[in-house]
């Protein structure tokens, strides 16, 4: 593809820079692009390299290497440029230089495949919790309604299909990253696939760091939706009010939002919108959608009424806890705005009798006489939640047993909370390790025990899987097992890398060991 035409085509501000241009010459009309990198050590063909100002590194200092592996152009920052970190003067090839080099390289890539964005609908749905629910039971409404529908998302991404949906594969440049919104380089890769095969509607986990990176700038939304806003992610937003401004973002680029309003952070954000958007609460607050009447089924899940001026449901799913009913509720409201029948929305619903990694019950032999459940929950919220629905499904004489540790490389003010939580809610926990990246585990558990009270019931097993034979091998008859932390993940990341770890498949190697 021709530079200038990546150039137009992305539609981004732009000052070309280079020795040949002050001479008069200007080279980018017919400068043929083979390749966009970011890495200035890979070798390429005629490449465009993409100089990015990361936390730890700015590649503006490595030009010269990009450069010499193939660059024949290069996206630059004006603020390098103008304070002096990129002497311009040694450098003989096209500089583009623009305000942000992040958001240039989202509409950069999107430009390269064709901005597949343009052609199909696209669904947004940001918050702490909940998005990876909500976004999955949308998913399912709209397929099940006929549309062909992609999913991008923490647990996977998928088109729909009527036989099997179709999985698609992410590959991050960094391969210790958790990527829920991909990085531009796949993002619209993947955007590109779904619009070949069809896709409709686009339905997308967006996250804080996405939209503080300028990731999904070239995407605009037809519904965003609003989850709720606690602690997490304060190691890269530094405070709840940078936290909440990123995920504000999304909304100022949808026609429409569904916002729940039960959490302060939603009605600070309705207060602050221009566009028009619908209000769900499950609290009794005069709201556009409201859940009414709201049952506990236990295990076999939640039933409520659901009232707005566009129907009337008997709403039941089989996906316990209080926090599904919100969840589903925000997925009707987006349904309903999009013109699905309310009877294939209350189907819909129905049929859903599991996500993957949310409060999933695994399949244990029957004479098995406890309950195994795993389950993201990684932040003080999610756990009290968690911890919350496992209470609405205990019955007399059973005991709540959690197993969960935390992140390391991440904020460390959590952790304290999360020990607080455990011990109020838990009738024995185990402390363990999740992911320590580049921490110590032994000093993760510290600062987790430093909030445990000493009327908690628990003990410290450092490796998780010996933490999980450890609950297995002493479950009691009626036991609520509770797995937190991992969810979906298959693996654990340490200071040695990533390596494959699946609870599933440990659980049920103990069962089998212990229980025949």
């Amino acid at each position: 593809m021709l530079l200038s035409t990546l150039i137009s085509g992305s539609q981004i501000e732009y000052t070309l820079i280079s020795k040949k241009q002050r001479l008069g010459i200007y080279p980018i009309a017919n400068l043929e692009i083979e390749e966009i990198f970011l890495d200035s050590r890979k070798v390429v063909s005629n490449g465009l390299y993409i100089a990015l100002e990361g936390l730890h590194t700015d590649s503006h200092a490595y030009i010269s290497d990009a450069i010499s592996h193939g660059a024949v152009a290069a996206i630059v920052s004006e603020s390098a440029v103008l304070d002096g970190r990129l002497d311009v003067e040694g450098i003989d090839i096209p500089l583009v230089a623009v305000k942000s080099c992040r958001e240039a390289m989202a509409y950069i890539f999107a430009a390269w495949y064709d901005n597949p964005q343009r052609s199909m609908t696209f669904i947004g749905v940001t918050g702490t919790n909940g998005k990876t629910s909500v976004t999955r039971m949308i998913y399912e409404i709209l397929s099940r309604a006929g549309e062909r529908c992609g999913l991008i998302g923490t647990a996977g991404n998928l088109i729909s299909d009527e036989t099997e949906d179709e999985r698609l594969q992410i590959k991050s440049a960094n391969q210790l990253a958790n990527m829920t919104t991909p990085d531009p380089e796949e993002l619209y890769k993947i955007l590109k696939r779904m619009q070949t095969a069809g896709v409709k509607y686009v339905i997308m986990e967006v996250t804080s760091h996405s939209l503080a990176l300028q990731k999904v700038a070239p995407i605009d939304f037809e519904i965003g939706v609003f989850t709720n806003l606690t602690e997490d992610h304060l190691d890269f937003h530094l405070n709840m009010e940078e936290y909440y401004k990123a995920k504000r973002a999304l909304f100022s680029r949808c026609r429409k939002s569904v916002i729940n309003i039960d959490d302060r952070y939603g009605r600070r954000l309705c207060e602050e919108l221009d566009s028009y958007r619908y209000t769900v609460s499950c609290e009794g607050r005069n709201s556009d959608f409201a859940a009414c009447d709201i049952r506990c089924h236990g295990e076999d899940g939640m039933e409520y009424r659901l009232v707005s001026g566009r129907m009337r449901l008997r709403i039941r799913t089989r996906i316990p806890g209080a926090i599904t009913v919100m969840n589903t509720l925000e997925a009707a409201a987006v349904a309903s705005l999009l013109g699905i029948p309310p009877r294939e929305i209350k189907d819909s619903i129905f049929s859903l009798s599991r996500i993957e990694g949310r409060l999933e019950r695994l399949k244990l032999s029957q004479r098995v006489g406890f309950s195994v459940y795993i389950d993201y929950a990684h932040t003080p919220d999610a756990l009290e939640n968690l911890l919350r629905t496992a209470r609405m499904l205990q019955r007399k004489g059973q005991r709540i047993v959690l197993v969960f540790g935390a992140g390391g490389d991440r904020e460390k003010q959590k952790r304290a909370m999360m020990g607080r939580i455990a011990s109020s809610m838990a009738d024995f926990f185990v402390i363990t390790s999740d992911n320590p990246r580049g921490e110590e585990p032994s000093d993760i558990i510290s600062d987790i025990i430093s909030g445990a009270t000493d009327d908690g019931q628990f003990t410290v097993i450092e490796d998780r899987e010996r933490a999980i034979e450890y609950v297995i091998k002493g479950a009691r008859a009626g036991d609520i097992i509770l797995l937190a932390g991992k969810g979906h993940e298959e693996y654990i990341i340490d200071k040695n890398g990533k390596r494959d770890f699946s609870e599933r498949e440990t659980v049920d190697r103990f069962v089998k060991r212990y229980y025949g």
